[in-house]
């Protein structure tokens, strides 16, 4: 008998000190990462407010997970409807608010083509779920060297991401340091959610929307797609990455 392991994808409500904001479908894993990265790539607390502990609880339903904050936080407005794994705008009332337009992002490491090259074949290997199920999306932080050090999984490629920065904002990585790497397409709302987390360089190994690279330019992010073996397509922001090796035909 033939047996097949399939991912999971879970509904997922956050609130905010007990205020619901969202509810979105979500790989049930690394959830506490997940609910930092989504606050603040979403803007959820006003500036200054400090997260202190996320609460996870399992229901019948799903998840909820509470992130709890000092008084001075507050949910910025509300999402009415639920949020799809694929989807990273669903129930977005208002323009502004689904084409947000992060500050620039300023400095950040020059890299070479070799380091890219590294990242993704480690990357092959450090992708637990997607290698029994192929059905996850993963983000990946990698070093100035092509390094990875650390690797996140979802079903929703928005939410592997989210999952990795807020991995990162709880371990104190240093954002300008090193480059992220997703096994997605480069979607406008991946650009903004790199660019809130102020990280410099985005690289995808699938192809970016005008959208993202029009966003990328004017963020400053350095944008980089169809990252493959031995090929890749800089979009935007060049100057952060060095060609060492011939371009493959």
């Amino acid at each position: 008998m033939a047996h097949d392991w399939l991912a999971e994808e879970t509904p997922v409500q956050v609130s905010v000190n007990g205020q619901a904001f969202a509810v979105m479908m979500a790989t049930p894993m690394d959830l506490e990462d997940f609910a930092w990265g989504f606050a603040a790539s979403e803007g959820l607390l006003a500036d200054g407010a400090v997260i202190g502990d996320v609460r996870v609880r399992e229901h019948f339903e799903g998840i909820t997970l509470d992130i709890i904050a000092d008084a001075s936080a507050r949910v910025q407005g509300e999402r009415p409807m639920p949020g799809r794994s694929g989807c990273g705008i669903c129930g977005s009332r208002l323009l502004e608010d689904v084409v947000r337009q992060p500050e620039p992002v300023k400095g950040g490491p020059t890299i070479d083509d070799g380091a890219i090259e590294r990242a993704l074949g480690m990357l092959r290997e450090r992708q637990p779920m997607n290698m029994v199920s192929g059905a996850v999306h993963a983000a990946a932080w990698a070093n100035e060297q092509g390094e990875i050090s650390l690797v996140r999984e979802d079903v929703g490629r928005h939410n592997a991401l989210d999952k990795l920065t807020g991995a990162m904002a709880r371990m104190s990585v240093d954002v300008s340091r090193g480059f992220a790497v997703v096994t997605s397409r480069a979607s406008y709302e991946m650009v903004t959610k790199a660019a809130s987390a102020r990280i410099a360089i985005l690289v995808a190994i699938s192809a970016p929307t005008a959208l993202a690279v029009q966003l990328a330019k004017s963020c400053e992010v350095t944008l980089v797609g169809f990252a493959r073996p031995g090929r890749h397509v800089v979009y935007s922001g060049g100057q952060r990455v060095r060609r060492t090796q011939p371009r493959s035909r």
